[in-house]
């Protein structure tokens, strides 16, 4: 039997030219802004537009791209490594802001001709933002291409045993290298209170995984906290946000480490949020220690985590 399995992901800019239209395909999601169509699609032009300069020149302190894509297709390939010898799969990536799209991936997967499709986020928790968004659009072009294939869909995994046993094995080996006296700060990315507000499990699921890797840890006392990044609107976001609590903990005299516990790979929000603007906070708030826990990537477990995910659906 031949096996497609869909990694998604959001996707970024592979150039400082492409910055705009992947703010612009963000911004005309309706499950980043909800609201009708033309109101939708005129915000996202202005708000790309203003954007763009400020973004670009975040960008261009990693390099002038997003390393989402190479960091995808390295899980990717890890993956069809981990399935080899278990059955006839292949991966494909598809990514909802930038290329390659959904649909075109399943024109792929068309050529391909599978007897079964996995669909399988890169999220570990489900939004509506980020997995039915990226499940919406794949069904939108798996629709136009005429796929009509028994699908399985995986939407979350934010217990799975192995997926938390990743994240506990890089906070032990970063608490190696710090103090008794430290905060470990749990942070996700935010998402406007409205969508929880209306049934998203994001946040309930974020503290789930947060307290089921504080369990496994079974560190005495642990002083620990789930907090907030990468507010995007003015609107009320999901609170406390990482930078409240990076600066309470300075004024506290405490040492930081930080675990960014919704990203699997490396990305802006990491690269820039967390390794510059937040280091940069902490230092001049007073922390007497910063330590920023890598995102999981390829980390043997969490590959592990997605084969049995794979081969159990």
């Amino acid at each position: 039997m031949k096996t497609a399995v869909i990694l998604f992901n959001l996707g970024g800019p592979e150039s400082l030219a492409a910055v705009r239209p992947f703010l612009f395909r963000l911004f005309t999601d309706p499950a980043i802004i909800p609201l009708p169509a033309l109101l939708r699609y005129f915000l996202a032009w202005r708000i790309s537009r203003k954007r763009t300069p400020h973004t670009q020149s975040v960008y261009s302190l990693i390099g002038g791209k997003s390393p989402l894509p190479k960091s995808t297709n390295e899980q990717a390939q890890a993956l069809e490594l981990a399935l080899k010898g278990q059955g006839n799969y292949s991966i494909f990536v598809a990514m909802r802001y930038a290329a390659p799209f959904a649909e075109d991936i399943a024109k792929q997967v068309m050529q391909y001709d599978p007897d079964k499709i996995i669909l399988l986020p890169l999220y570990p928790q489900y939004s509506t933002t980020t997995t039915a968004s990226s499940l919406r659009a794949w069904h939108k072009g798996a629709r136009k291409a005429g796929l009509s294939i028994p699908t399985a869909t995986i939407e979350n995994y934010h217990l799975d045993p192995l997926y938390i046993q990743s994240h506990v094995d890089l906070i032990r080996k970063s608490l190696e290298h710090i103090g008794p006296d430290f905060r470990l700060l749990f942070s996700a990315h935010g998402i406007a209170k409205r969508t929880i507000e209306k049934g998203d499990p994001y946040q309930t699921q974020i503290n789930q995984t947060v307290a089921e890797i504080v369990k496994q840890l079974d560190i005495p006392s642990l002083d620990w906290a789930v907090c907030y990044q990468s507010r995007t609107r003015k609107i009320p976001w999901l609170e406390p946000d990482t930078a409240s609590q990076i600066s309470l903990a300075g004024k506290q005299g405490k040492a930081v480490v930080i675990v960014p516990v919704s990203f699997v790979s490396e990305h802006m929000e990491t690269l820039v949020e967390l390794d510059i603007d937040y280091q940069e906070l902490a230092e001049k708030s007073g922390v007497t220690a910063y330590i920023r826990v890598p995102a999981l990537g390829v980390h043997p477990l969490f590959i592990k985590a997605l084969s049995q995910l794979v081969q159990s659906s």
